[in-house]
């Protein structure tokens, strides 16, 4: 008797969630074939998270452009690679002097993370010695836009950064730029630009009141000019740092970071968390690295190869499935303690890019990584539907011609069925 009972019930709940599954693919199916879909590329994967069951499924084998969501792979990365305080400077020091170099730790003075750590520990030494070597990588991603040079998002990547690679200009009443040694390279005029293509001058209008946050050209000499400047002591330089074993001095806590990064869609944070992966991995700060070395141990049982050029999603070279998105989500799922995960990724209505977008009731039903370039719009992450069950989801879509706030309204939809039905 009890056996009958027990499979009555079984045959219940799979009843029912079968039951549930056909709502959700008649409902998708009816949404996705009606003609606003009918001139883009869309592709689909949503299962449970804890039966990895699959609800719905469509074209989620097929490539698309992920524009940042990109960031997903670069959280699993560095999750992967980093300890839970950032490595903020490496060092020998040798009699009196101190050789440094940098680990690519983006929140060395970065104007939102603010973390001193390093420039305090330079502070209490006399004399300097600044090693670039180790920076092995290019100051751009594959792919990215050459015109994108003076905007906040298109910061060049660099071994040791100082104040997130941007000058921030203000007036307060005054003029004020950050860091202060480019303040004699801001002109109070006019321009088409914020910043000349080829040169650190920047252009401020004397009418303007806001924030301009524009990234600077990086170089050695830059740097040097810039510690000199915050330090006010003489920084030397050296080609190769001495042969004694190095030392590493721990900053601000990696989580600020990625919330940064997926909250914000911070590009520089992302690009820098690969370089700071790859220097633990290897004692060489280069991307491609850690990417590689991602892709060929820790994910080498993903479905298809993606193409994986860059941390942060700017290049239209990177392509990923959403087959791809949902198996390191997966794998993301039961590494991080559900809270944490879910306070790192965007809460829709709540926080991020996703504060005014994909409003619960009460509370956020998603926990979700948006990623847009032009003519392209992706979401991928965790659904909480009103039985309590959480799904994990990819909705890719490119090379769409209408808004992107009607894509997003259209996958709304989408994702209110998932949350009212399963």
């Amino acid at each position: 008797m009890k056996n009958f009972l027990f499979l009555a019930f079984t045959f219940l709940l799979v009843s029912a969630c079968s039951s549930k599954k056909s709502l959700i693919s008649k409902s998708f199916e009816k949404q996705l074939s009606s003609t606003f879909y009918k001139n883009q590329f869309t592709g689909v994967l949503v299962i449970d998270a804890a039966t990895k069951d699959t609800v719905y499924n469509n074209n989620s084998h097929k490539y698309f452009i992920p524009a940042s969501n990109t960031k997903i792979f670069t959280l699993f990365a560095a999750l992967k690679a980093l300890p839970t305080q950032i490595p903020t400077l490496k060092y020998i020091e040798t009699n009196d002097t101190l050789y440094f170099e940098g680990t690519g730790d983006p929140s060395f003075l970065h104007p939102y993370i603010k973390d001193s750590t390093a420039l305090n520990f330079l502070q209490k030494h006399s004399n300097l010695v600044f090693v670039s070597n180790n920076f092995q990588d290019e100051k751009y991603g594959p792919g990215w836009a050459w015109d994108d040079y003076q905007w906040y998002y298109s910061a060049e990547k660099s071994g040791l950064p100082l104040n997130g690679n941007v000058v921030m200009i203000c007036k307060n009443p005054e003029l004020m730029v950050s860091p202060t040694y480019f303040k004699d390279s801001v002109l109070e005029l006019r321009h088409k630009n914020n910043r000349n293509e080829t040169s650190n001058r920047f252009y401020y209008p004397q009418t303007k009141n806001d924030t301009v946050e524009t990234p600077f050209i990086t170089s050695d000499q830059t740097t040097r000019s810039i510690l000199e400047n915050l330090l006010f002591k003489k920084v030397g330089t050296a080609s190769i740092m001495p042969s004694d074993e190095k030392q590493t001095l721990y900053g601000t806590n990696a989580d600020s970071l990625y919330v940064r990064m997926m909250h914000e869609s911070d590009n520089f944070i992302a690009e820098q968390l690969l370089l700071v992966s790859a220097g633990v991995l290897t004692d060489t700060l280069n991307g491609k690295l850690i990417r590689d070395y991602i892709l060929e141990n820790e994910l080498k049982n993903l479905k298809q190869e993606p193409r994986w050029v860059d941390g942060s999603g700017l290049s239209r070279y990177n392509l990923f499935t959403p087959q791809n998105m949902v198996s390191v989500l997966d794998q993301l799922y039961t590494l991080v303690p559900k809270k944490r995960l879910f306070s790192i990724f965007p809460a829709g209505g709540l926080s991020g890019t996703l504060k005014n977008r994909f409003v619960g009731d009460e509370q956020p039903y998603i926990y979700a990584k948006s990623g847009s370039l032009s003519n392209n719009y992706c979401l991928s992450g965790y659904l909480v539907a009103n039985s309590g069950k959480v799904l994990i989801f990819s909705f890719m879509n490119n090379h769409f011609r209408a808004s992107t706030s009607e894509e997003r309204s259209r996958l709304e939809q989408m994702l209110l069925i998932l949350r009212d039905t399963y």
